[in-house]
C-alpha cells in the first residue's frame, strides 16, 4: 500500500447531512478521503467545496455522478475492486459475488468485501451499490445509510 508523504498538504471540509456529518479531505488537488463523521476545516479549497456540494445534491436525489478529482491509496487487489465498484451504475447494484468474478477472483468474495470496508471514498466510490447474496451486506459506517443511499438511488 502507498503510504502518503509527511510533506503534503491535507484540507478537509466538514458538513451536515441527511444521512449525518461528512468529512471530505483532499491532497495536492485530488480527493484522498471521505469520511462519515466531523472534522475541523483546514482552508477548505475550491475543490473541497465542489466536492461539498457534488455530495449534497447527491443526497438530495440532483446528482447521479460525481466529477472529481480522486486519488486512492491501496493494494492491487483492493484498487482493482474499486475500479469495478466505480462502474456500478446509479440505481443499480451488483453483488461480492459478481465483483469477485469480474476482477477474476471468483473465491475472493470475503476479500473483496473487505475491500468494500476500506473504501477510502464511500459516495465517490459507490461501495453502498454492494450487496450481499442473502441481503444487504455490511457498509462503514452502518447498514441504516447504506439503506438511504440505496432509497436514494430508488432501488430500495
Amino acid at each position: 500500500m502507498e503510504r502518503r508523504s509527511s510533506d503534503r498538504e491535507t484540507s478537509r471540509i466538514s458538513f451536515a447531512t441527511v444521512i449525518g456529518d461528512i468529512t471530505i479531505e483532499e491532497e495536492d488537488g485530488a480527493i484522498t478521503a471521505l469520511r462519515f463523521l466531523r472534522s475541523d476545516d483546514v482552508t477548505p479549497s475550491p475543490l473541497l467545496l465542489r466536492a461539498r456540494d457534488e455530495a449534497l445534491e447527491y443526497l438530495d436525489g440532483k446528482r447521479t455522478s460525481f466529477s472529481l478529482p480522486v486519488r486512492l491509496h491501496g493494494t492491487d487487489f483492493r484498487m482493482r475492486v474499486w475500479a469495478e465498484i466505480a462502474k456500478i451504475p446509479y440505481g443499480e447494484t451488483r453483488s461480492y459475488r459478481e465483483l469477485a468474478e469480474a476482477i477474476g477472483s471468483p473465491g475472493a468474495l470475503r476479500a473483496v468485501g473487505s475491500a468494500c470496508g476500506k473504501n477510502p471514498v464511500p459516495l465517490i466510490v459507490p461501495c453502498h451499490r454492494v450487496l450481499g447474496s442473502t441481503g444487504l451486506g455490511g457498509y462503514t459506517p452502518s447498514v441504516e445509510i447504506k439503506k438511504t443511499l440505496l432509497r436514494t438511488e430508488g432501488v430500495l
